[in-house]
């Protein structure tokens, strides 16, 4: 098999194999569970240095008290608080998720908009919720740039921005745009499960003939000193 020597080239042929590792839609690759974009973007809000299962056990209780945009908008901060608590920072996370539910019901008639322009003037929106709710929730072109795709793509040597706004504008060039929010998301997937910041197991990765960290004998270490710590859904 020849072996991708490009960026690009690498990108294509991660796309592929990580295609054939974790197959579905977007919808079917997203870890959080939703009922609809409302739920997603919460979810996503919820989903700031915490983990997809946390988010998992805490949002029933939550869309069940509050369904949607108008009855969030609405809620009372302590309940909101005690609902969302063990998701951590459930201060903050809780003055988003009311005020994001007040935005969407006072500027754009209790519908969750599409467009990255709207989504990011919600409080607790950034590229990378929006680039979520786009791809998931609308099947529209959006590239989610977390620690993981961050963390993989200088691995695999696509590029050696760190700022995850450049990094995203790296890799749109290098992925079909209907493509894109799988990408990110099967990155993702392998990065939890075999591609893991402190003990990458390269001997069991379906890149590893090509990837450059493993041909150079080890995954490159420090690869992210540079990166800003992570805060997913509020950058």
């Amino acid at each position: 098999m020849v072996r991708p020597r490009t960026p690009a080239g690498r990108a294509r042929e991660t796309n592929d194999r990580l295609g054939r590792c974790f197959p579905g839609s977007t919808a079917d690759l997203c870890a959080l569970d939703h009922g609809d974009a409302f739920q997603l973007l919460a979810a996503t809000i919820l989903s700031a240095q915490c983990t997809d299962e946390r988010v998992n056990r805490t949002t029933p209780a939550l869309f069940e008290r509050f369904p949607d945009a108008a009855s969030l908008a609405a809620a009372p901060v302590d309940e909101v608080e005690r609902l969302v608590r063990s998701t951590g920072f459930y201060r903050a996370k809780t003055r988003s998720l009311i005020g994001m539910a007040q935005g969407v019901m006072d500027r754009f008639g209790g519908v969750v908009p599409s467009r990255m322009a709207d989504l990011v003037t919600l409080p607790g929106v950034g590229r990378k919720t929006a680039n979520v709710l786009r791809s998931v929730a609308f099947d529209l072109p959006g590239l989610p740039v977390d620690t993981h795709v961050q963390r993989l793509s200088l691995r695999l040597g696509l590029t050696t921005e760190v700022d995850p706004v450049k990094v995203e504008h790296v890799l749109n060039a290098m992925v079909p745009a209907a493509g894109r929010g799988m990408f990110s998301l099967r990155l993702i997937l392998h990065g939890r499960a075999t591609c893991r910041a402190r003990a990458p197991r390269c001997t069991q990765c379906v890149l590893a003939d090509y990837c450059p960290s493993a041909a150079s004998g080890g995954v490159v270490r420090g690869s992210l000193s540079r990166v800003a710590s992570p805060r997913a859904s509020v950058d």
